[in-house]
Order: structure tokens, then C-alpha cells, then sequence
């Protein structure tokens, strides 16, 4: 019995891992695509009829302008 237990608890730690790597692999495949992404949501909220002013202002700067204005407003 002890034997079917310690497998549990093996089986559990490894799909935690598994949750782990996909987690991972997914971030680094939108912070790779972000501004691609960007671009296609602003792109489907302005064919579903949404506010295109954000979104426009939103796809004038790219992740990394964005990334540079925050430092500078966390600076401030």
C-alpha cells in the first residue's frame, strides 16, 4: 500500500512539472510575439465594433517603447 502512495505523490510533482514547462513556453511565446499579437486583437476589436482610438494608440508603440515608458514613470 505504501508503495501505490509514494507513486501518487511521484505522478502529481510530475505533472506540476509538465503545468510548469507549458507555462513557461507560453510566455516566452507571446513576449516573443507580443507586438504581432497586439496588432491582431486591435484589429479584431476594431471589426467587432470597439472604441478605435485606444486601440490605435495602442499599436503606435511597440512592446519595447512601452516597456521604456514605464521606467520612466516609475522613475518619476
Amino acid at each position: 500500500m505504501r508503495k501505490l502512495k509514494n507513486r501518487r505523490g511521484q505522478s502529481m510533482v510530475e505533472y506540476i512539472i509538465i503545468v510548469v514547462v507549458v507555462a513557461l513556453a507560453a510566455l516566452a511565446i507571446f513576449g516573443v510575439f507580443s507586438d504581432r499579437l497586439r496588432g491582431i486583437m486591435g484589429g479584431a476589436v476594431d471589426e467587432l465594433g470597439g472604441d478605435t482610438s485606444k486601440t490605435d494608440a495602442a499599436l503606435d508603440k511597440n512592446s519595447v517603447d512601452k516597456i521604456k515608458d514605464l521606467d520612466h514613470q516609475v522613475g518619476q
